[in-house]
């Protein structure tokens, strides 16, 4: 996960050493921002974090804890268990409970319950912060030098603060379109989760993970659910599996607009007492005008960091015209005492990455450590009605770096034992593994994509093999646990080159 070198120029410098009133100042309390904050609070440092929330154009906010805990990981994975919830009841019957029944699915509850969660959450991170003396402003920062942070309240009182050094993990948040009612009437994912009528017929516009996983969930507990998409999906990720997703996710009932791009949103009935709002959505498919009408709109098309809300210029920052600040393999930006990480550099935008980087980062600053963060082989996991865990290179990333002669795919079908006694659907046949080779380094595992249940109990077990650089002859010599999902790669024989039959075998 991390690898080490010696940092030419960073110190443990305390108050002791500088003028300022805080030995280090963080922007943005994301998951990021605050491991970053009670590390070095930990280590002895004097440090504040700055974090405020604008709201969304519908006027939903949220407390500390950013992204992840309040309109991310955490309440997507739980609606996503929700819709599973859905899915096993049905299948509970072939397993002898026969007086189940599955009765209509309570938006409302399931939001009350999962934004109480949220909250707890929200008030044990102040808390904590607390505990560890780390002064918390609930304020919009900006900078008025390297050195001077202006924090603005909600109700627009501002106060001056200087710090030593400054971290930036701001986060991002979702993009609007630039069509007439975009962010009048449609929403993101920064709404979703705590909406407050149920969604009714749903179009959610994008390709992205986010998308997906949002249209996956909302299908599986029984809403009318349409994608709409330009060009491909999942891009970025191997691209193999990505198909297999989109083909489950039609099967399973989800439908799919493509290629197509909206031109307008507009609003025939406004949301009220409790009702969702019908919308017309007029969109561009094949270079045909067409009109649909739904209940909700959401918008998946990417994410912007906030770096441009912090006043970069006033320091000298560079940044790229999307928002992304770079920097070295120390997390420093151009600006010697500016940090920064998470989502707003050009790194994976996954929550456990930013914790590592943002604990790591604290300890060379403030402690005696050497260590960086190691960018590479992060093992992630897509929420999607299929799920899918990956780590390393997809196999285009691959066969571009190392060229297709010196790769070696090896890869099969496999049937969840949870699933074998169900009546076949077409649902099946979709659960799929396999591992991408290095066939000029004996077959070391660059690459490790599972479609399946469990995806990412399964993924993140065998990440550290990856790092470790596993072959494909370690993953031959290691015992799997039967009968479970996860021993399909310690099985594997059919190459994709061959061309053989990769249909699952008898137990």
């Amino acid at each position: 996960m991390f690898r080490v070198q010696a940092p030419p120029e960073e110190n443990s410098q305390k108050k002791d050493d500088h003028p300022y009133t805080f030995d280090l100042a963080v922007l943005g309390g994301g998951s990021g921002g605050l491991a970053c904050a009670k590390e070095a609070a930990k280590l002895g440092a004097k440090v504040c974090v700055f974090d405020f929330v604008t709201p969304t154009p519908l006027k939903t906010t949220w407390g500390i804890g950013g992204t992840c805990l309040n309109v991310g990981c955490i309440p997507k994975k739980l609606m996503h268990t929700a819709s599973i919830y859905g899915e096993l009841i049905d299948d509970a019957a072939y397993f002898g409970w026969d007086t189940l029944e599955k009765n209509q699915h309570s938006w409302m509850s399931m939001v009350g319950n999962i934004q109480g969660h949220i909250k707890k959450q929200n008030w044990k991170i102040r808390v904590d912060l607390r505990e560890k003396d780390v002064t918390y402003y609930n304020e919009m920062a900006s900078f008025v030098d390297q050195h001077t942070i202006k924090g603005v309240n909600k109700r627009g009182k501002e106060q001056i603060v200087t710090a030593n050094k400054v971290v930036m993990a701001m986060g991002g948040r979702p993009n609007y379109p630039d069509i007439p009612g975009a962010s009048d009437y449609a929403i993101t994912s920064d709404d979703i989760f705590s909406l407050k009528y149920h969604p009714g017929k749903t179009l959610c516009i994008g390709a992205s993970y986010i998308s997906l996983e949002c249209a996956g969930f909302l299908h599986g507990l029984g809403i009318d659910t349409t994608v709409m998409v330009r060009s491909v999906v999942l891009r970025g990720f191997d691209q193999d599996c990505a198909s297999k997703i989109k083909e489950y996710m039609e099967v399973s009932g989800v439908k799919f607009i493509k290629p197509a791009v909206p031109t307008k949103i507009e609003c025939i009935k406004a949301a009220e007492n409790g009702e969702a709002p019908e919308l017309r959505v007029t969109f561009n498919q094949d270079g045909e005008e067409k009109t649909e009408t739904y209940n909700t709109v959401l918008f998946a098309i990417g994410r912007k960091p906030l770096t441009e809300k912090v006043n970069p210029d006033a320091i000298g920052l560079k940044y790229e015209t999307n928002g992304k600040v770079p920097v070295n393999e120390r997390e420093q930006t151009n600006v010697e005492n500016i940090y920064a990480l998470g989502d707003i550099i050009k790194a994976p935008e996954l929550t456990p990455l930013a914790i590592q980087s943002g604990r790591l980062l604290a300890k060379r600053l403030f402690g005696e450590s050497k260590v960086l963060t190691d960018y590479r082989n992060i093992p992630t996991t897509v929420f999607t009605p299929l799920e899918y865990g990956s780590c390393g290179m997809s196999e285009e990333e691959a066969v571009a770096q190392y060229g297709e002669d010196n790769i070696e795919v090896y890869h099969t079908k496999h049937t969840p034992t949870e699933q074998v006694v169900r009546e076949p659907s077409e649902r099946d046949g979709y659960n799929y593994a396999k591992l991408i080779c290095l066939k000029t380094e004996n077959e070391r595992v660059i690459g490790l994509h599972y479609l399946g249940p469990n995806a990412g109990e399964i993924t993140g077990g065998f990440a550290l093999g990856l790092i470790m650089g596993a072959t494909k002859s370690d993953f031959d010599r290691l015992v799997g646990i039967h009968p479970t999902s996860s021993e399909v790669f310690t099985t594997l024989k059919v190459t994709k080159r061959s061309g053989d039959s990769i249909e699952d075998e008898d137990c």
